[in-house]
């Protein structure tokens, strides 16, 4: 029974539609309507400015942290070997980002999973979380493509994961490397806009049209 609490609370956690529910409480419009169509935070900022943006990102990383935080507080639920904490932490994770994406709240039309993703790192190995974030920061700052420090951050996980893995967590590189092929699916379109010069950039001292 604890895999079923697991996955239904990481799921149900990642569903939770931030960007949608605050544009059509606040804005009174559907984000996946306008912009990208993507019901992430990075289309919040495009649309609805700064202020909206960073509240959806800090929900979405806060619901990720919380989802992977969650078998912390079920241990009573089970008893096993060493490593079952993990591996339900990256089963939480891994529904959550899947919820996100797909999130049963929003008629399955979700955003990305990166903002999630990141409160999930940070949650789980805190260090590997960090690195990736300074990887995306340093490509948008030269480059100003929020997607492309998106991907170079996917790709970068699993080696860095692989740098701060401990003896017992090898499971975690399957998470890692399961997790960036998720993320660049869901980049598939950024990924071919890129390639075409067609990807807009994204400059946070502009005020939203």
């Amino acid at each position: 029974m604890i895999f079923i609490y697991v996955i239904l609370a990481g799921y149900i956690l990642g569903s939770i539609p931030t960007a949608v529910w605050l544009g059509k409480l606040i804005h009174g419009v559907d984000i996946r309507e306008h912009g990208s169509k993507n019901a992430g935070a990075t289309n919040t900022f495009r649309v609805f400015g700064n202020t909206s943006g960073i509240i959806v990102l800090l929900l979405d990383i806060l619901k990720g942290y919380v989802a992977a935080s969650v078998p912390l507080y079920l241990s009573h639920l089970y008893i096993g070997f060493k490593d079952d904490e993990l591996i339900l932490q990256l089963i939480a994770s891994f529904f959550a980002i899947i919820g996100h994406v797909f999130p049963v709240l929003a008629n399955f039309r979700g955003g990305k999973g990166v903002a999630s993703t990141l409160g999930i790192i940070i949650a789980i190995n805190p260090d590997t979380a960090f690195i990736c974030l300074g990887c995306f920061v340093v490509v948008f700052v030269i480059w100003k493509y929020v997607s492309l420090g998106a991907i170079v951050a996917s790709i970068l996980f699993p080696f860095v994961s692989f740098f701060f893995m401990k003896e017992d967590a090898r499971i975690m590189i399957v998470f890692s490397i399961i997790i960036s092929l998720i993320v660049l699916f869901a980049h598939r379109k950024n990924i071919h806009r890129l390639m075409h010069g067609e990807e807009n950039k994204m400059n946070f001292l502009k005020r939203k049209a």
